[in-house]
């Protein structure tokens, strides 16, 4: 499976949004899965998208094809945009699959890794901190992904905000020490992000 984020700074947001709800055009496309998004709770103009494709393939077939008259319609509306793609690594708690209508909340994870500490900090993913993610009240389900460089996402989603709340920096602390997280990470960054549910497809 590929995932795809997206995160754009947004400077007109109710044109943004309505373009947004043109992409149901996706439903139908060979090899789509999923496609979901919302608002940064840490800075208003920042909005994330979430999309899910069964590969590579498919993927770049309705990127020729299809991609750019869909994606006509928020032209203009935001600036800044960044795109990555990830390949499916493993699941974060059990058999992930990319719905939306039960979550509230996705929380998104993005590590460069030093190269030597790729696998290391792999298997500190799925042995440290998903069984401590897995455990946390509210949190449903969650993917690992990969893309060339080292470069790591995690996305996690949370029945609601309050629930993830509880997921606390000083557990975070102890969970990054056991797994060493300081000595594979070069750089780190995150957010927490309301869904909005017109931009599910």
């Amino acid at each position: 499976m590929l995932v795809k984020w997206i995160r754009c700074t947004v400077v007109d947001r109710q044109g943004f949004e309505r373009g947004q709800r043109k992409w149901a055009g996706l439903l139908g496309e060979p090899g789509f899965r999923a496609q979901s998004g919302g608002w940064s709770r840490g800075r208003p103009d920042v909005a994330h998208v979430f999309a899910f494709w069964e590969n590579r393939v498919f993927y770049d077939a309705f990127m020729a094809r299809e991609h750019d008259r869909l994606a006509a319609s928020q032209s203009g509306t935001y600036k800044d945009i960044q795109v990555k793609l990830f390949e499916y690594r493993f699941d974060v708690k059990t058999g992930f699959e990319p719905h939306f209508t039960d979550a509230d909340v996705v929380r998104v994870a993005h590590s460069q890794v030093h190269e030597d500490r790729a696998e290391h900090f792999a298997l500190m993913q799925q042995k440290v901190w998903n069984p401590a993610v897995a455990g946390s009240p509210g949190m449903l389900r969650g993917v690992f992904g990969e893309a060339p460089g080292s470069e790591f996402l995690v996305l996690s989603m949370w029945q609601s905000g309050s629930e993830r709340g509880k997921y606390r920096p000083e557990g975070a602390a102890r969970l990054a020490a056991r797994a060493d997280t300081e000595g594979d990470v070069r750089a780190l960054t995150g957010d927490v992000v309301q869904l909005e549910p017109s931009w599910t497809v």
